[in-house]
């Protein structure tokens, strides 16, 4: 039986490192984020945030916030999914509210 060593980093990022391999925790990361934008262009924004993958619309305010849901399987990928949405045309910004990580 291998024995598993805990250093700071793999406690800090929630994994665990063997001599084999990075064994990342099991399940996904979940996230909201609040997005305003320009609010006579909301539907088309609200279409292109539920065409990327992962991401629900969960909350709409005709004055131009959206109450976006993602899930993806690492930090990383959040990251970059909030990174794509503040690119999007007509968004004024784009902020991450909720993190948490599900475990299966």
């Amino acid at each position: 039986m291998a024995q598993t060593t805990l250093n700071r980093r793999a406690l800090i990022t929630g994994r665990v490192l063997s001599t084999e391999r990075i064994v990342p925790p099991p399940g996904c990361e979940i996230a909201s984020i609040i997005v305003q934008a320009r609010s006579e262009r909301l539907a088309e924004v609200e279409a292109e945030i539920t065409a990327l993958p992962g991401c629900e619309i969960h909350g709409r305010d005709i004055r131009g916030k959206l109450v976006v849901v993602t899930e993806a399987p690492e930090a990383g990928s959040l990251g970059t999914m909030l990174n794509t949405i503040q690119s999007l045309p007509h968004v004024y910004s784009a902020a991450l509210v909720f993190h948490a990580v599900e475990t299966i």
